[in-house]
């Protein structure tokens, strides 16, 4: 048995960047900032920030775009996923993301210069089946 399921509660980084696959699937793409502050030893207060890259497919990727801007808080279900390729320089690359399977919209959207208002009849949850993306080739994937 094995499990691969990520939880992540935190803020979007920038507004979802959504593309289409050349077969019509919406793929987003954003970013999720989680923080976490301690005590060091001397009693100073510590924090930290991990960034997380989360995709998002079908209709759920089009809500994100919809609903979501950067400073949005969200909850964020799924799983990792590791994928390759090969730069222009013929050099391997590599890049762990979530493929989020759950998103939830929730409070605390910060608005400041540049960034989108996110609108009064926003659903509260948007857990919309994200389609199969075992079913897209690496040819679908528009990045």
């Amino acid at each position: 048995m094995s499990v691969n399921k990520v939880i992540l509660v935190g803020r979007l980084g920038q507004n979802p960047e959504v593309r289409y696959t050349p077969s019509g699937a919406a793929v987003a793409n954003f970013s999720v900032a989680t923080n976490e502050s301690w005590q060091d030893k001397s009693g100073q207060k510590q924090e930290r920030t991990e960034w997380h890259k989360v995709v998002v497919w079908g209709k759920l990727a089009e809500l994100c775009n919809q609903y979501l801007a950067k400073g949005r808080q969200v909850y964020v279900e799924g799983r990792l996923q590791t994928r390759q390729w090969q730069d222009k320089d013929n050099q391997t690359k590599y890049t762990t993301e979530v493929q989020a399977q759950t998103v939830q919209f929730l409070g605390g959207q910060s608005t400041g210069p540049g960034e989108r208002p996110v609108r009064d009849e926003q659903p509260a949850a948007a857990g919309a089946p994200m389609g199969d993306p075992g079913s897209f080739t690496e040819d679908d994937i528009p990045f």
